[in-house]
């Protein structure tokens, strides 16, 4: 797209946010149709592109969205029942308008592509060729018999010298004919004194008048514009006037507080005249109201309109606080402020070093306040990319809802621990890997309402997606209640395929690992969605690609998990180094869990089978300089360290010749050469301006883990 201003940007994120929300609105009435908040949401946000597109010139916008506003607000005044068919149609009028908002964004200047001006008649053909018709008597407004309360009421009570002033209380009446028709007059009379001390210059009327008009109040308030000083006129708007207010406030901006009265005249519910006699009132009374309280209490504004208010009022109050603490930063900006930082931890690691190695000692407070400092800023800077997942996963209604209905499936999405976070770029791209999963889960996994009664399971399926963090590391999981995976199938397929020979015997993990094998699918039948063999590979190798790992675990008949481990942030971490044959890393120090001596007086080791029985437990072990200088001669140190890590449920212990402590680590990508390394992570720069290698900490787990496995098996074979 070719550059915009910055007010056409500005309307560009308005407007995804708004589809965003509306999309998210209409996918929850799907179980509650009901919902009025969402209903009002949905219309409130089509109201608002409508506008905001008017003030750009934008017509074709206006157009089509103009028709879906008006399905929408006869939805919402209960002219139209909403229902899975028509949440359909505003689903595709809405991925409509954002394709539209797209052409007219990238080039102005040329018209919509036949295709999409077609498409967007079809909508609205749909939209409105279902339309339930509308009994003509429903709009009646003039019909005063059966509408009788559906008119303004008028009260006039006039002082005393209303006469003597040349007040003429008949030609009110008169005047009022000339905007609508006066239904019915009621002339009251105030308490009179006796008669010998009524004085007939005086005035004794008081009118209560029954008004049916189109008028506003604030032209049926100026026929009475002379009288102000001699009647207390009291004017209070029929019952659909009443909903019209409301609706007004439904639809006003949240971009400016107001005050109640100011809230009032905009939507006609009340006059400045009427707010400020009482704003004079409240002024002069010793007991200080308020101004909504007074209102309803002389009959000038009903109850409901004043509480509307008064909770838009403060929805603007907290969405301006809101807005006011926020500001959108370039994601390009923030990078560079965090690559900025990740120099200065280098930076500050190297000043470290030399105040150590030229025994500085005058310097050192300085440097540790400094040192202090620096991870304070790369703690705070990380955490302005930190977003919640519950976003991205909120999304993956719309895939649920569109792909269920293409299969002829019943499926509901879970999510939980939505508010769990991880960088902002992780997000970014893990994005298709969900829903690759998420996909597969609904074609592959879900069986179809028949053949999930006949399995004595619920009609409706469902998926769950959950986040949690888990030793500095986020963990997402995709599960469904499905069928489940068949270890025979995959086996068999296996074999098939070549990837595994006939007589070979697999763990139950191993044999779900196989998925992920290219070309391998259970599935007889191929479709559009899945069971080709293709993806479940790449699902896995970009996933890697982020640090990450990919588990499967299922049970026939009840379900499939799939479980993602990704690191949080994919700039700096805290590492704790370590040494091996004179060469330094870095292991993540979530994953660290304790560093003991390796000692054989005290630890049952098998140097041979590669175990080591720590208090009881069985842990497989490396030694680190063996793994990664398998031709170089290894010198045992005298005191070599078992350093204990974790990743995920699994354990294995890194055997290493030194212990260095804990080090801020900004992580270097290796490079293509380098990346396919096994054991090796990613790099770093050390404050001596050395590079120490990252370890994979899952791979030589895993390792380890397959290494003490093997030599077990070779030792039961002979």
């Amino acid at each position: 797209m070719s550059a915009i201003n910055p007010a056409l940007e500005t309307f560009a994120q308005e407007v995804d946010e708004l589809l965003t929300a509306m999309e998210i609105a209409l996918l929850g009435l799907t179980g509650t149709p009901d919902d009025t908040e969402s209903i009002n949401s949905i219309f409130r946000a089509m109201h608002t592109i409508k506008g905001s597109s008017g003030l750009f010139g934008f017509d074709e916008v206006v157009a089509f969205t103009h028709e879906v506003e008006t399905v929408l607000d006869q939805v919402r005044n209960g002219e139209r029942e909403i229902d899975a068919e028509l949440i359909s149609v505003l689903l595709a009028c809405k991925d409509h308008t954002a394709q539209i908002i797209q052409h007219t964004l990238s080039h102005q200047e040329k018209p919509l592509p036949e295709a999409w001006q077609q498409q967007g008649l079809a909508l609205i053909a749909k939209l409105t060729g279902s339309l339930q018709p509308v009994a003509d008597d429903h709009f009646e407004v003039n019909n005063i018999s059966t509408h009788s309360r559906d008119n303004w009421l008028i009260s006039l009570v006039f002082k005393k010298d209303a006469l003597r002033n040349g007040m003429d209380p008949l030609s009110f009446i008169r005047y009022l004919q000339t905007l609508g028709d006066i239904v019915e007059v009621i002339v009251a009379m105030p308490p009179t004194p006796r008669l010998e001390e009524m004085n007939p210059e005086d005035c004794y009327l008081n009118f209560k008048i029954a008004f049916n008009s189109s008028a506003d109040k604030k032209t049926i308030e100026d026929v009475f514009e002379f009288a102000e000083e001699d009647c207390v006129i009291t004017i209070l708007p029929p019952h659909s006037r009443q909903e019209n207010y409301l609706q007004l406030l439904e639809d006003l901006p949240e971009d400016q507080f107001k005050r109640l009265g100011e809230i009032l005249i905009e939507i006609g519910a009340s006059t400045e005249k009427e707010v400020s006699r009482l704003l004079e009132e409240q002024r002069d009374s010793a007991e200080v109201k308020p101004i909504g309280e007074m209102l309803v209490a002389k009959n000038i504004v009903h109850q409901p309109v004043v509480e509307q208010a008064l909770l838009k009022q403060e929805a603007v109050k907290q969405k301006i606080n809101k807005d006011a603490s926020y500001i959108r930063v370039d994601a390009e900006k923030l990078g560079y402020l965090i690559n900025l930082v990740g120099e200065l931890v280098i930076s500050g690691a190297a000043m470290r070093l030399m105040v150590d190695k030229h025994g500085l000692s005058d310097v050192d407070d300085v440097a540790s306040t400094m040192g202090e400092l620096v991870q304070d800023i790369r703690d705070t800077a990380l955490q302005l990319r930190m977003v919640q997942i519950g976003e991205t996963f909120t999304r993956f209604q719309r895939v649920v809802h569109d792909v269920s209905k293409e299969l002829g499936k019943q499926i509901q999405l879970q999510i939980t621990g939505g508010e769990a976070e991880l960088d902002k770029t992780v997000v970014e791209k893990i994005n298709d890997p969900l829903t690759h999963l998420v996909r597969n889960s609904l074609d592959h996994g879900i069986e179809t309402p028949e053949q999930r009664l006949q399995a004595g399971k619920p009609e409706k399926g469902t998926i769950q997606l959950n986040a949690y963090h888990d030793s500095g590391r986020i963990v997402i999981q995709i599960s469904d209640d499905g069928r489940g995976l068949d270890p025979e199938k995959i086996v068999a397929k296996a074999i098939t395929k070549g990837l595994i020979k006939p007589d070979q015997i697999l763990s139950k993990t191993e044999i779900y690992n196989l998925i992920f094998e290219p070309g391998l699918s259970t599935k007889e039948e191929a479709s559009n969605l899945s069971g080709r063999g293709v993806g479940m590979d790449v699902v896995k190798r970009n996933i890697e690609l982020l640090r990450g790992s990919v588990s499967v675990d299922s049970e026939l008949g009840q379900g499939t998990t799939v479980t993602i481990h990704l690191p949080l942030t994919l700039a700096i971490i805290d590492g704790f180094m370590v040494e091996a044959q004179k060469e330094r890393y870095i292991i993540p120090l979530s994953m660290v869990e304790e560093c003991v001596e390796m000692s054989n007086d005290e630890w049952q080791i098998n140097e041979i089978q590669h175990y080591v029985n720590l208090r009881g437990q069985v842990l497989p072990y490396l030694r680190l300089g063996d793994f990664f200088h398998k031709n170089k001669q290894h010198t045992k140190t005298k005191r070599e360290s078992l350093v204990v890590v974790r990743f995920g449920e699994a354990k294995a212990g890194f055997v290493v010749d030194e212990l260095h402590g804990e080090n801020q680590t900004v992580i270097k990508p290796l490079g293509k050469l380098f990346e396919n390394l096994n054991g090796i992570g990613g790099a770093t720069v050390l404050g001596s301006g050395d590079v120490a290698l990252i370890l994979d900490v899952q791979g030589l787990i895993q390792y380890a883990k397959k290494r003490i496995s093997s030599t077990v098996t070779s030792s039961a074979t002979v």
